[in-house]
């Protein structure tokens, strides 16, 4: 959990990135009723329920669809947690308890925001792109300083062979990716984000929680290689075939024992 202040408002942020709307809301006079009436609006059901079908494998599309379709009448109402109750949403979350309140994952977040206030999204997008830059600082610590007290070796060729990111086939390269998170996913572990739910029911979080410190190493290089590459204009086709060759090698030189020896010193 961590805070964020957005021109005199302090706002939380749940793990995940969940930004906190009554925290955005606050200061405002009779804020809250903002939240009920930004989610009544058939707009905001659009864009909250297609968000929810790029990254909710287990989202209720036809009860989202019913939904939509009474939008706009008069006697339409819609909280949070009907919304959570009725389609399984993912993106909306109503918290109870010290840090009580509504929360939204920051795609949506920054959606509200537009909807109170241009100046206010600018300025929350400016403070939490702070936030991650600092997070990601402590992670680059944490990572050398654990890598100097891991003992960490190969046990069997299989092992290895599991880690070792796959050449991707000719399909995957041309296929289009909704996002540039999704891109790095295949390139490193050959999956989306969404495939990797579908294929993995039982465990929560998501595809990245479940990477080794290798994996982390290489998944932070591909991040700075990938946003080089955008600036040079190169294609998302021939970036996603870039990345995969670059992660192979990586990973193969990350799991190598020498490599392991010199990170350690």
């Amino acid at each position: 959990m961590a805070k964020i202040t957005v021109l005199e408002s302090n706002i939380t942020i749940l793990k995940d990135d969940y930004i906190s709307l009554t925290d955005m809301v606050r200061n405002i006079e009779n804020g809250l009723v903002l939240i009920e009436k930004w989610l009544r609006n058939k707009n905001t059901i659009e864009f909250i329920g297609i968000w929810e079908e790029m990254y909710n494998a287990d989202f209720n599309s036809p009860e989202f669809e019913g939904i939509k379709n009474e939008a706009g009448y008069n006697r339409f109402s819609l909280s949070v947690k009907m919304w959570i109750n009725k389609t399984n949403a993912h993106g909306l979350i109503a918290k109870a308890g010290r840090y009580g309140g509504t929360y939204a994952h920051k795609d949506i977040a920054f959606e509200f925001a537009s909807w109170i206030s241009p100046k206010f999204k600018l300025f929350l997008i400016k403070e939490f792109q702070r936030l991650k830059e600092d997070e990601q600082k402590q992670l680059g610590w944490d990572i050398k300083r654990n890598l100097t007290k891991i003992n960490y070796r190969i046990h069997t060729d299989a092992i290895k062979e599991n880690l070792i990111p796959k050449q991707l086939q000719a399909s995957q390269i041309s296929f289009v990716y909704a996002s540039e998170a999704d891109i790095l996913n295949v390139a490193l572990f050959s999956m989306t984000a969404k495939q990797w739910q579908e294929a993995n029911k039982d465990k929560k979080g998501n595809i990245r929680d479940y990477a080794d410190v290798n994996q982390l190493v290489c998944l932070a290089n591909l991040e700075s290689l990938n946003a080089h590459f955008i600036s040079e204009n190169i294609s998302q086709p021939q970036r996603i075939e870039k990345l995969n060759q670059v992660a192979i090698k990586q990973m193969n030189i990350l799991l190598s024992d020498k490599s392991m020896k010199k990170l350690e010193k």
